[in-house]
């Protein structure tokens, strides 16, 4: 049966769209916290009109007492230096690994987005690290909402499996008869690579769940990666370069494990005419991606058991024996300007995923109009992005907008949506359907209309007693 809305969380984003994700929960009239205070990507904003163009923070911080941090992907913390710009003073409290990627996302953030002055960004890298509060998994955190330390709210990061160190958030409200208030963040798949899959929390009384893909199924591990191979052999045919965008957090380093595994198991194997498994090159050109890879290296102890396994067998997951990686500009640009003259056969990941910007749109620019180029679209792509252009149009050999100029698209397009880093619908309900008390009210955020509908509609069913809304 339907019922009254829960009052005190406002939302600041992800409410039309996936990205922006920031919500405010309220803990009295003059406490709150904040889960989240992410960007906005593409044409998507936040309720009272701040988008990727309108960075401001448009809601009061005055009473804001701390952030939680669900993970460490742009559209999740990308506004923070925005929101200490309007006056937040508060801790940030995220798990151990959040801990140790967040000041490098922030970092760079700031120097593509603020200010290229190198010393006001290890300034304002500093002053990040000196409000980080790293929060075990699993462990109970107080939340000071007064000057003498007293906590209305008690906080909880369990694991999400999204990426390294994302978290769901349980927040116990202690002065709302202990009501618990559980924020998915961003939830992964049972299969994730390199990550545990997320279990469900023992209860929540309000849950804010995530539906970027609540309208869809995912292919299973196997059938996924039978897929990703066939697709990559299929496209070396042409003799040409497989351009992935993706992001430098999480889908790169996924993307790595599995295609370790695929070399690994078919080594000596022709993928194309006079080209074997063991001798395609694969280039990461994203020195942020790789800074982030020697961090997932270092955080071994997060890892998933067959991850582990495979380490202790003497393999090299995330460090391969055919792996390039790039980091300066310059060898950026060769390489760029190497494979718009010679289309070698090889696999080019760089950032961003949605190819709004990062180095994919130098390789986009060079290479979408060759026949010979084939583009992998390996995750979501917001509305108003230049990579949910190319996965509409690109098929039918229409046109992308690249830094102003219209670009035909010549090249091969492939969607591969079952390696997203987000739960399915299935996943999604699953995810209800483990707790032992289940919730009386489901929040539906973080998704296009018709995959929050969707999944309404698929909640409904499949819980009648819940109340599922759509802010």
């Amino acid at each position: 049966m339907m019922q009254d809305s829960y009052r005190f969380i406002e939302h600041h984003g992800a409410v039309a769209g996936v990205t922006g994700s920031c919500h405010e929960l309220i803990i009295d009239p003059e406490n709150s916290v904040l889960i989240d205070c992410g960007l906005f990507q593409g044409a998507e904003t936040s309720p009272d009109g701040a988008g990727a163009e309108r960075l401001v923070i448009e809601f009061d911080v005055e009473k804001v007492r701390a952030l939680l941090v669900s993970h460490c992907h742009i559209d999740h913390v990308g506004r923070i230096p925005y929101l200490i710009a309007a006056g937040y003073r508060g801790p940030i409290f995220c798990s151990e690994p959040t801990a140790n990627l967040l000041p490098l996302v922030l970092e760079d953030a700031v120097a593509v987005g603020i200010s290229k002055d190198q010393q006001l960004i290890t300034q304002f890298i500093g002053l990040i690290r000196s409000r980080i509060v790293s929060v075990p998994y699993g462990r109970w955190q107080d939340v000071a909402l007064t000057p003498d330390c007293s906590s209305g709210l008690r906080v909880k990061f369990q694991p999400a499996g999204h990426i390294l160190g994302s978290a769901y958030i349980e927040c116990d409200v202690l002065r709302d008869n202990r009501r618990r208030i559980v924020f998915s963040g961003d939830l992964g798949g049972a299969y994730t690579p390199l990550l545990p899959a997320p279990k469900s929390p023992y209860r929540a009384d309000v849950l804010v769940l995530e539906s970027t893909y609540g309208d869809r199924l995912h292919e299973n591990r196997k059938q996924r990666k039978t897929h990703l191979k066939r697709l990559i052999g299929r496209c070396l045919q042409n003799s040409g370069a497989i351009l992935i965008p993706a992001f430098s957090i999480g889908r790169t380093q996924e993307l790595l494990y599995e295609l370790e595994d695929i070399i690994h198991r078919h080594k000596a194997e022709a993928v194309a005419k006079g080209l074997a498994w063991q001798d395609i090159e694969i280039i990461v050109d994203s020195p942020l991606a790789n800074r982030f890879t020697a961090v997932y290296q270092k955080l071994k102890a997060f890892w998933d058991a067959e991850a582990r396994a495979r380490e202790r067998k003497g393999r090299h997951p995330l460090a391969f024996e055919q792996l390039t990686t790039i980091d300066s500009h310059q060898d950026h640009m060769a390489a760029v300007s190497y494979l718009q003259k010679t289309a070698k056969p090889c696999i080019v990941i760089a950032a961003g995923g949605m190819c709004a910007g990062g180095r994919i749109v130098d390789y986009l620019k060079a290479l979408v109009e060759d026949e010979r180029t084939d583009i992998l679209l390996v995750g979501y792509q917001a509305a108003g992005t230049p990579g949910r252009v190319i996965q509409t149009y690109g098929p039918r050999h229409g046109y992308v907008e690249l830094d102003g100029r219209r670009y035909i698209i010549k090249a091969g397009v492939y969607a591969l949506n079952g390696y997203s880093a987000h739960a399915d619908q299935a996943g999604l309900i699953r995810f209800v359907k483990g707790m032992r008390k289940k919730p009386s009210e489901i929040r539906l955020l973080h998704g296009d209309d018709g995959a929050k509908k969707a999944l309404q509609q698929a909640l409904i069913e499949a819980f009648p007693e819940i109340g599922v809304f759509i802010p």
